[in-house]
């Protein structure tokens, strides 16, 4: 069976709701490939606004979800939270949230084991720092991570990676096409030694990284790069080009 073309959407930490309107106005307008699943991570304080005002076909993601129900967590979400706003996706692991504030890899696989549990569905981002690619440690750093991940997926129905090198996001420097498919084959054949065939062939991978309408067509067209995750182009237009990057 194929595997659905998936384009997610990180807003960051960025937007009001002025220019979040402007984001729902070129989606809703569109036209959006149907065979394209959608998903965009808003900021938590947004999620019940976005789900409000978009098309029901695009998903809506937290940016983070705490490994617990609920409790004294000051300044978490909890899935249980998510859900509550109608939202079913929560991005974890992002490298800003391993790099910027020191999430483990054993946290993060935490996290995806309770937000499995919870019913949400989740995108757990793994990736290398440019020190790691330098020191040929890519494969490595990215095995490493989706180990913790992997020992802590109940469903892998629910589970889409996207792999993201640190070096390339934000940046403006992209994985070339072959970098990119490269390290891509090689997490789907760690998947097939260490999960099975069938998680291999049907889990979807993303890539991420200065993901653009320029780039998107030739990273769409790679046989194990199953779409993007894209920071800050989803902010603009363009990320509609990207969405409809394999028609």
């Amino acid at each position: 069976m194929a595997r659905k073309f998936f384009v997610g959407g990180n807003w960051k930490m960025n937007g009001n709701k002025e220019s979040i309107d402007k984001i729902i106005e070129f989606l809703t307008a569109g036209p959006l490939d149907p065979n394209c699943e959608v998903v965009v991570g808003c900021p938590a304080i947004y999620m019940d606004y976005v789900r409000s005002k978009l098309p029901a076909a695009i998903g809506v993601a937290a940016q983070n979800c705490y490994k617990a129900e609920k409790g004294a967590f000051t300044g978490e979400t909890s899935a249980a939270m998510i859900k509550d706003v109608g939202c079913e996706w929560a991005i974890l692991g992002h490298s800003e949230r391993r790099n910027v504030f020191g999430e483990s890899d054993q946290l993060i696989g935490e996290k995806v084991a309770f937000a499995l549990q919870s019913g949400l569905k989740v995108i757990p981002c793994i990736g290398e720092l440019l020190e790691e690619r330098e020191a040929g440690k890519t494969t490595e750093v990215c095995f490493r991570q989706l180990k913790a991940i992997a020992d802590n997926v109940s469903d892998w129905t629910r589970v889409v990676i996207a792999y993201e090198p640190v070096w390339a996001i934000g940046t403006g420097k992209t994985a070339t096409p072959e970098q990119a498919q490269e390290v891509h084959s090689q997490l789907r054949t760690w998947l097939a030694e260490n999960v099975n065939a069938q998680v291999a062939e049907s889990t979807r991978i993303l890539y991420g990284g200065s993901v653009t309408a320029a780039n998107c067509r030739e990273l769409a067209a790679c046989p194990d790069i199953d779409g993007s995750l894209v920071g800050g182009a989803s902010l603009k237009p363009e990320f509609v080009q990207i969405i409809n990057a394999t028609q």
